[in-house]
């Protein structure tokens, strides 16, 4: 036998193992590399009201087959009402609403599917405008979704809500059909944590303090406004 013949079955393995070992380097990066351009950027949006009339059944219906084409007479397309809701029902495991006035029935049901797909939604609202004609405060209650409200002089007036603790929506839109349908409003959606979680700690500072616990049950009407 050629001297150092034996050897060679031992390199070539060592060579092979070397091999192997730099190819399952590279495809660890190339792994991470598609896990990081498939991660979604933040979000960043900003919606202006009012909102053109659009069909919203879609993306209110309830789990199962939807009639196709869609019977209903409204135009189809996007709005930012359809993007409003689409951010809403996104929500997973938490939803807090902070809302001066609530009124918008699409905006109530998409609300209350979230509710029944098992999120837990908490709400404040002020103690005024909850009793007012078309409120939607009462369905949300009868749906079994929590509510606190104010019992101070001046008004809730805050309008944000928070996404599974992670994504803020807020803005000069009050949660009505007229300011969604007629007025020039505003929205941002951000997903940054340095803009959700002040908002975040306010909620808890408000749910706590309108905690029925503390509440008085012959309060002195609101000064006049």
């Amino acid at each position: 036998m050629w001297p150092g013949l034996e050897a060679l079955p031992w390199r070539w393995a060592g060579g092979a193992a070397l091999g192997l070992g730099l190819a399952l380097e590279v495809l660890a990066r190339l792994l991470r590399g598609w896990r990081r351009r498939r991660r979604r950027a933040p979000r960043r949006e900003v919606l202006f009201f009012p909102s053109p009339v659009t069909c919203t059944a879609a993306l209110l219906g309830e789990p199962g087959p939807a009639p196709c084409p869609c019977p209903c007479p409204l135009p189809h397309g996007d709005s930012p009402l359809a993007r409003l809701l689409r951010r809403l029902l996104s929500a997973r495991r938490s939803l807090e609403l902070c809302l001066f006035a609530f009124s918008s029935p699409p905006l109530g049901r998409a609300v209350q599917l979230l509710h029944r797909r098992g999120v837990r939604v908490r709400l404040v609202t002020d103690s005024d405008y909850m009793a007012l004609a078309g409120s939607q405060i009462g369905r949300l209650r009868q749906a079994g979704i929590q509510v606190r409200h104010d019992q101070e002089s001046g008004y809730m007036h805050h309008k944000f809500a928070i996404v599974d603790k992670k994504m803020l929506i807020t803005g000069s839109l009050n949660w009505t059909t007229q300011a969604i349908q007629n007025n020039r409003e505003n929205v941002l959606i951000v997903e940054d944590a340095e803009y959700v979680e002040p908002f975040l700690a306010e909620f808890e500072r408000i749910w706590e303090e309108y905690n029925p616990a503390n509440y008085t049950f012959f309060p002195t009407e609101k000064e006049q406004k």
